[in-house]
C-alpha cells in the first residue's frame, strides 16, 4: 500500500509543478496507485472545500495562484509606457496580481481592452507578481459606440451617429450612467453578441447636448478616439521646463528670421530668411536660412512629454478647437517662436542657384530671435505694394529678397513637375458660439506658396543629410498610384474627352497634362478631384520608397515638431549625427521605429477623419436651415446605393438615395462608375452638372440627403422621375428587374461572342 501524503504535502507539490495539477499527474507524483486514488480523491475534495485548491475541469490549482497560461485583459499603458493586463481567471481572495506584460518586435501592437492569452513566469521579488508572454491575441476590446440616447420603461436605447452605422443597442435600465433622453453618450458593448435582437451596451460617459455648435468636434474626438487632456504628469513636467539658453548652440539672433503664418496661428515653428549671394561663383543665387523650433531640448526620449506626444502622434485641427502633440507649455510658449523673444532652434542654412536647384547646406543648433510675427495676407499686401506699419521697414531687407528666393525655387519646381492639383480649400467660418456663420474659399497667395517651397526644401535637405551620415529616420513616403486607379482615372478622363497616355512608366509630368489640359473647362474639378483619388495615400517608413506626388527621391518631415512626431524623430536623428547633445535618437527608439512609422501613419489618418467629419456636421448644420432649396453640384462618386454630389457653394458633399430616383431597377456598374435606369436608360456618372434639392440634413450624423431634379440641365425622364416614394414606370407598373439582368446577360453574350470574333 503507498503513503498517502499529507495535505500540505500536495499544496507543497502543486504550488512548485503549476503545469502538472490533474489528479493523475498529483497520484504519479507520490506514487498511488489502485485503490489509493479513493483516498486522493477525498483528500482533494476537502482542500476543495476548505478553500485551498479550485477544481478547474479535470485539474486543480490554488486560488491565489494564477495557472500558467491564462487570458488577460491588457490595461491602459502607465506613466513609463509599460503594459500590464488584469487576469481573467483571478478567483483568489487576495489582491489581484500585478501582471507586466513583456512583448516583442514581433508581437501585435496591443491597446487598452484587448484580450490576449498569455504564458506567465511568478517573479515574486519584483514590484509586480508574473510577467506575461504574449501567446496570441484572442480578441479586441468591447466594442464602443458615440450616440444619442433614448430612454425608454427599461433603460433605453443608444442611437448611433456613425452614418455608416444602423443598428441601435439596447441599453438595460441599471447601465445607463443617469443618462438623460436626447443626451450625447458613449456606450460600450455589454455581454456577448447575440444573433437575435439588437446588441447590448452600457453606458460609460455622458457628453451633454449633442445640439450644442461646441459639441461638433467633440464628437469627432470621442469617436474616434483622439486624447484631448493631459495627464497631470504630463503637465507637471511641461510646467518644470526652463527656457534653453545660448550655451552649445549657434548665435543666429543676428539674423532677420520671420515667421509667416494664418492670421489666428496660435503657435510659430518656423522661421524663414533670405537673401542674394554674395558668392561671385554663384551669380542670381540665394542663401535661404529655415529655423525650425527646437522641440527635441525639452521633449527627452522616454519623458512623459514623449510618451504622450508618441500616444498622439500629431495634432488635430477643428474649426473650433486644436487638439495638440504637446501641451501649451510647449507648443504655444517655449517652442513658439514668438516675436522679439530668444528662442532654441535647429536651423538650415541652403544655397540655391539661380534656376532654384540646391547647391549645398548646413545644418545648425541655434539660438534665434524672431524679427516679427507676420500674417500671409500682410505679407501679400506688402508684397504687391500695399505694405502696413508693420511690413514697410521689411519690405526690402526681408520681404522682396523671400520673393525674389522663391521665384528662383519656382523655376525648379516647373523643371522638376510635381503633381499640381487644383483644389480650392474651403474653410468654415464660426462665430464666438460655435454656430457656422459662412463657407469660405480659403485664400491661396503667393505668400502661401512661398513657405510651403521653403518648407519642402529644408525636409529634403534634412533626408539628405541623414542618408549621408548613415542615421536612421522617419522618411514621407507618397508611393505611385495604383494600376487599378490609374484605370478608373483613364475611365473618367476619356468620359470627359480627354486623354491619359498608357504604356509608359507614370510620372507626374503626365497627370500634369492631363491636369492642364482640363483647365478651363467644366470638367476640371472633376478632374482635380479624380486625380486626387488616384493617388496613395502617404505614410511614414524608415525606408525610404520616394516621393511621388512632389517628384522627390529623399524627403523626411523635418519643419513641424511642435505639431508631428514624425518631426521631433527626424529632430533627434540630426542631433545625434551632429552629435549636438545626449537628446538625439536612443537606441530603443531606432529599434522601434518601424513601430513608430507605422502608429503615427495611423494617428495621422484617424486625425484626418475626424477633422473631415467634423466638417461634414458643421456643414449639415449650416445647411439644415435651407432644407427645401436647390442646390447645383456636381457627381463626385457612384454606389450601388445612390449618387454623391458635390454642392458647388459650400463643397458638401450629399448623397442621392437611388430609391429616390424612381421605381425602376438600377444597375450598378463599378468600372464604369455608374447607375443605369432598367426602364428610362438614365444614366449617372461621375462629373455630371446636376441640379438637386435638399431633402434632409443631419447635423449629428453629418448627413446630407438630396432629390436629384436635373442632370445636364435636363430634366429627368418620366419614369425616372419618383421624388421620394417613386413613381411608376411609363405604362404604370413597377420596374421590371428580370428583364434589366436579361439586357445585361445578352449584354455579355455579345462581348463574350465578339472576342472569339477576334480571336
Amino acid at each position: 500500500m503507498s503513503r498517502i501524503p499529507t495535505k500540505a504535502e500536495i499544496l507543497d507539490w502543486i504550488s512548485a509543478n503549476p503545469t502538472q495539477t490533474a489528479k493523475r499527474d498529483i497520484a504519479k507524483a507520490f506514487g498511488i496507485k489502485g485503490a489509493d486514488r479513493i483516498d486522493l480523491k477525498r483528500l482533494l475534495k476537502e482542500l476543495e472545500a476548505e478553500g485551498h485548491l479550485q477544481k478547474r475541469k479535470k485539474t486543480y490549482r490554488d486560488p491565489d495562484q494564477l495557472p500558467p497560461v491564462t487570458v488577460l485583459q491588457v490595461k491602459a499603458p502607465d506613466d513609463n509606457g509599460d503594459l500590464y493586463g488584469r487576469p481573467l481567471e483571478w478567483h483568489g481572495e487576495g489582491i489581484e496580481p500585478i501582471i507586466l506584460i513583456l512583448t516583442k518586435a514581433s508581437d501585435p501592437a496591443l491597446g487598452e481592452g484587448d484580450r490576449v492569452l498569455a504564458r506567465l513566469t511568478a517573479v515574486p521579488d519584483q514590484d509586480h507578481n508574473y510577467e506575461a508572454r504574449l501567446i496570441r491575441r484572442i480578441a479586441s476590446g468591447p466594442k464602443r459606440v458615440l450616440g444619442i440616447f433614448r430612454s425608454g420603461a427599461e433603460g433605453g436605447r443608444v442611437v448611433p451617429i456613425d452614418k455608416a452605422s444602423s443598428n441601435e443597442w439596447m441599453v438595460a435600465g441599471d447601465a445607463t450612467k443617469g443618462a438623460r433622453d436626447g443626451e450625447l453618450v458613449e456606450a460600450e458593448q455589454a455581454g456577448p453578441k447575440s444573433r437575435m435582437g439588437l446588441p447590448r451596451a452600457r453606458i460609460v460617459e455622458r457628453l451633454g447636448d449633442p445640439a450644442a455648435p461646441k459639441a461638433v468636434s467633440l464628437i469627432a474626438i470621442h469617436q474616434h478616439g483622439i486624447p484631448d487632456d493631459f495627464p497631470e504628469d504630463v503637465l507637471a513636467e511641461a510646467d518644470a521646463v526652463k527656457p534653453k539658453g545660448l550655451k552649445g548652440r549657434e548665435d543666429l539672433r543676428e539674423l532677420p528670421l520671420v515667421t509667416i503664418d494664418p492670421a489666428d496661428a496660435r503657435d510659430h515653428d518656423d522661421a524663414c530668411y533670405a537673401h542674394e549671394d554674395d558668392d561671385p561663383a554663384n551669380p542670381g543665387g540665394f542663401v535661404i536660412w529655415v529655423a525650425i523650433a527646437d522641440v527635441a531640448a525639452y521633449v527627452r526620449p522616454g519623458s512623459a512629454l514623449d510618451r504622450e506626444a508618441r500616444k498622439r502622434g500629431n495634432s488635430s485641427y477643428f474649426p473650433d478647437r486644436v487638439v495638440p502633440m504637446l501641451p501649451d507649455r510647449l507648443s504655444g510658449d517655449l517652442c513658439s517662436l514668438h516675436e522679439g523673444v530668444p528662442r532654441a532652434c535647429l536651423a538650415v542654412r541652403m544655397q540655391i542657384d539661380a534656376a532654384g536647384n540646391k547647391t549645398g547646406h548646413r545644418f545648425v543648433r541655434g539660438l534665434m530671435r524672431s524679427a516679427a510675427s507676420l500674417n500671409y495676407q500682410e505679407v501679400q499686401a506688402a508684397r504687391d505694394g500695399d505694405p502696413n506699419e508693420k511690413t514697410a521697414p521689411l519690405l526690402e531687407s526681408v520681404i522682396k529678397p523671400l520673393y525674389g528666393a522663391y521665384a528662383a525655387l519656382r523655376r525648379a519646381r516647373a523643371t522638376r513637375e510635381p503633381l499640381d492639383l487644383d483644389l480650392p480649400e474651403r474653410k468654415i467660418v464660426l462665430d464666438k458660439d460655435g454656430t457656422v456663420t459662412s463657407v469660405a474659399f480659403r485664400d491661396r497667395l503667393d505668400a502661401h506658396k512661398l513657405i510651403e517651397e521653403f518648407m519642402i526644401l529644408a525636409n529634403v535637405a534634412a533626408a539628405e543629410t541623414l542618408i549621408k551620415k548613415r542615421s536612421p529616420l522617419l522618411f514621407r513616403v507618397h508611393e505611385e498610384p495604383a494600376q487599378d486607379k490609374l484605370e478608373a482615372l483613364r475611365e473618367t478622363a476619356r468620359a470627359a474627352g480627354l486623354n491619359l497616355a498608357k504604356g509608359q512608366v507614370l510620372q507626374t509630368r503626365h497627370l500634369n497634362a492631363l491636369l492642364n489640359s482640363a483647365a478651363g473647362t467644366e470638367d476640371a474639378e472633376l478632374i482635380n478631384i479624380s486625380t486626387l483619388r488616384s493617388m496613395q495615400q502617404a505614410y511614414y517608413n524608415p525606408e525610404n520608397f520616394g516621393h511621388f506626388g512632389l517628384a522627390l527621391r529623399n524627403y523626411a518631415h523635418f519643419t513641424s515638431p511642435i505639431r508631428r512626431y514624425a518631426d521631433l524623430i527626424v529632430h533627434r536623428s540630426l542631433i545625434s549625427a551632429h552629435g549636438w547633445g545626449d537628446d538625439g535618437l536612443t537606441a530603443e527608439e531606432i529599434e522601434r521605429l518601424e513601430q513608430t512609422a507605422t502608429h503615427i501613419s495611423d494617428t495621422e489618418r484617424r486625425s484626418m477623419i475626424a477633422e473631415r467629419d467634423t466638417s461634414d456636421r458643421y456643414l449639415a448644420a449650416y445647411l439644415s436651415e435651407r432644407v427645401g432649396n436647390e442646390f447645383a453640384g456636381r457627381i463626385s462618386g457612384i454606389a450601388r446605393f445612390g449618387a454623391f454630389v458635390k454642392l458647388d457653394e459650400t463643397g458638401a458633399d450629399g448623397l442621392v438615395p437611388v430609391r429616390s430616383i424612381g421605381r425602376e431597377f438600377f444597375h450598378f456598374d463599378p468600372q464604369a462608375g455608374t447607375l443605369t435606369g432598367s426602364d428610362t436608360g438614365l444614366t449617372l456618372a461621375i462629373g455630371q452638372r446636376v441640379t438637386v434639392r435638399l431633402t434632409e440634413a443631419a447635423p449629428v450624423t453629418g448627413g446630407l440627403e438630396l432629390e436629384l431634379l436635373s442632370i445636364e440641365d435636363a430634366k429627368l425622364p418620366r419614369g425616372g422621375r419618383g421624388g421620394k416614394g417613386g413613381r411608376r414606370s411609363p405604362a404604370g407598373q413597377p420596374a421590371k428587374r428580370k428583364a434589366a439582368k436579361s439586357k445585361l446577360k445578352s449584354a455579355k453574350v455579345k462581348r463574350k461572342v465578339e472576342r472569339k470574333r477576334r480571336s
